[in-house]
């Protein structure tokens, strides 16, 4: 059996892990955006929104550490679905990976917002210049940047959704019903985040719809890699149509076990 020689790592190896980062990724992502954010703002409403953080501080900075840890480990994810769908076409993996990184990179940034409310409501000295109802204000336009930023970072992995759909469909190692799963789920995100951008009110109507087919095929993906993880014989076929190695001899000219 073919093993990535630079790492000596199995792709199953690869897949699992991949999986178990992922299962990690949409747990943090649902904790801070539906129980922390979706808990502590209320729409519309600054003072109770200032209330709710000012009220729950430590569940408030764990949503921004959950962020945190999303984006670090989503990276991670990028490197490895890289390693796995490379053998089908690199340079598309790639984009992937980096449209992916890109998404991640936004996430990130705009976790600076989120700190933001901390440090508005903490009750420093220099902020004593602006009135409660200023603060409260300012707290919750920060919020709503966040939001705003955290639509652009979908964007980003809406076209890698996109880009992956091509690779898991052309790949014979990995479900195809999975690749059209992608590429419903990159829609739906590119849908929902141009639409914020150009008609907010649709979304206001239509949330949370549109972003549900993600977490399906998230899920899907995440549970697949774990259970099942990658036909490794397959992914042995690609990698040495890839590196141009007959049938039968691995990537150091040895004779590859059935």
């Amino acid at each position: 059996m073919i093993r990535d020689r630079e790492r000596g790592t199995s792709p199953q190896t690869y897949a699992r892990t991949c999986g178990l980062f992922y299962l990690v990724i949409i747990v943090t992502a649902m904790f801070a955006e539906g129980f922390v954010r979706g808990r502590l703002i209320v729409s519309g409403d600054a003072a109770s929104t200032a209330a709710n953080i000012t009220g729950s501080p430590l569940l408030f900075r764990a949503g921004l550490a959950s962020d945190l840890i999303n984006c670090a480990l989503d990276v991670a994810v990028a490197v490895i679905l890289y390693a796995l769908l490379k053998p089908v076409n690199r340079p598309l993996a790639l984009l992937a990976a980096l449209l992916r990184i890109a998404a991640d990179t936004i996430l990130g940034l705009v976790g600076l917002l989120h700190l933001a409310d901390i440090v508005i409501l903490g009750g420093a000295d220099y902020l004593k210049v602006f009135s409660p109802r200023q603060l409260e204000s300012l707290a919750y336009l920060a919020l709503r940047l966040h939001g705003l930023g955290y639509g652009i970072s979908l964007i980003f992995f809406g076209f890698g959704c996109g880009v992956l759909r091509y690779l898991v469909h052309r790949s014979t190692y990995l479900p195809r019903l999975i690749g059209m799963l992608l590429v419903v789920t990159g829609a739906c995100y590119l849908f929902d985040s141009f639409a914020t951008i150009v008609a907010p009110e649709v979304v206001a109507r239509l949330y949370p719809w549109p972003l549900l087919p993600g977490f399906v095929t998230e899920l899907a993906l995440c549970s697949w890699l774990i259970v099942k993880g990658v036909d490794v014989q397959e992914w042995d076929v690609a990698v040495r149509a890839q590196r141009g190695i007959g049938p039968g001899i691995d990537a150091g000219g040895i004779a590859a076990s059935p």
